[in-house]
């Protein structure tokens, strides 16, 4: 299991939210195929065929908690895995 799947796995099962490094967090979203626009100390993301817009930003080298939490409810409603192509 790589790494990136690894976190996905905490994300999806609810394990440990407030643990997520951000920078593992970016790459599980970039290998999950979003798009990264950087604004100041925002990092978006946006995929074609998903009509939310993840806005996230780091605290303390972590992720936000709740942003976890609405990323895990767009892996789940969209079926993302990090097996699949951009």
């Amino acid at each position: 299991m790589s790494k990136v799947d690894k976190i996905l796995f905490k994300i999806i099962n609810g394990l440990s939210d407030k643990n997520i490094e951000f920078n593992e967090f970016v790459n599980l979203l970039l290998k999950l195929g979003f798009e990264l626009r950087i604004k100041g100390s925002h990092h978006i993301f946006t995929k074609e065929e998903i009509d939310e817009i993840i806005n996230i930003q780091s605290k303390n080298g972590k992720a936000k908690p709740y942003q976890v939490k609405q990323v895990r409810e767009l892996v789940i409603k969209y079926k993302l895995n990090s097996n699949k192509d951009g």
